[in-house]
């Protein structure tokens, strides 16, 4: 290895990104699950294909459907060789997959505090079915967990908006309101831009603002053309 390279090992500090997912039966209506199965796929494989000079994408996803579970343990993008697709099924234990990330963001064996600010995205389609209340106050309160950027988009016409928006912390870009599958694709697009802009910046640590590129940037993606909600 070329001294080059082992400089940019060496100095790259994670950035991680901890994806909650709502996986529950609801989502497996409309397309909804296929949608957000493409959309981690290809925001997956943009980060692995970033450059690891300053920082290194690492990805998490929680999953919460029926129970919830540590579908992807937070590993670094460019190490990820394949993503199962994830299911849909039974309830929406949302306060589960809150105390997963807690869980995970403290843990300094798991992200070292040398660390930039993780990025958390919540995707739901519902309204939990557990209790929440502890765990989202660890979340928007935990000595690292409140540090976190986070994001939020509600899927459909029954996604509890109100939770969703003391989730979000990006002030231009409160809740995103996904009516189609297309939405879905957008704000993944959207996560995937704030994300990378941040690790090639001088600044990762800094966050960088939720921007949904325009319908018409997607309009000729075939695959979303039927799929409402």
């Amino acid at each position: 290895m070329s001294k080059l390279k082992q400089f940019q090992v060496q100095s790259a500090r994670p950035l991680p990104i901890i994806v909650l997912a709502d996986t529950s039966a609801s989502m497996s209506v409309g397309g909804k699950i296929d949608a957000l199965n493409t959309a981690l796929k290809e925001m997956i494989s943009t980060f692995s294909n970033e450059s690891r000079l300053r920082a290194e994408l690492q990805v998490s996803v929680i999953t919460f459907g029926g129970i919830a579970s540590l579908h992807l343990p937070l590993i670094a993008a460019h190490q990820i060789e394949s993503f199962k697709p994830l299911p849909a099924m039974g309830g929406t234990p949302m306060g589960a997959a809150f105390q997963l990330a807690v869980n995970m963001i403290e843990d300094q064996e798991v992200i070292p505090s040398r660390a930039y600010k993780p990025v958390v995205v919540l995707i739901s389609d519902g309204h939990p079915t557990d209790d929440i209340d502890s765990s989202f106050n660890l979340l928007m309160n935990g000595e690292r967990s409140s540090k976190a950027t986070r994001f939020a988009m509600g899927i459909g016409a029954d996604a509890e908006l109100s939770l969703l928006g003391d989730f979000a912390n990006d002030l231009e870009a409160p809740v995103f309101k996904a009516e189609n599958a297309r939405d879905i694709h957008r704000f993944f697009k959207a996560v995937t831009m704030s994300v990378t802009t941040r690790s090639r910046s001088t600044t990762p640590n800094q966050s960088t603002p939720l921007e949904l590129p325009p319908v018409s940037e997607t309009e000729n993606d075939d695959e979303f053309e039927e799929l409402d909600f």
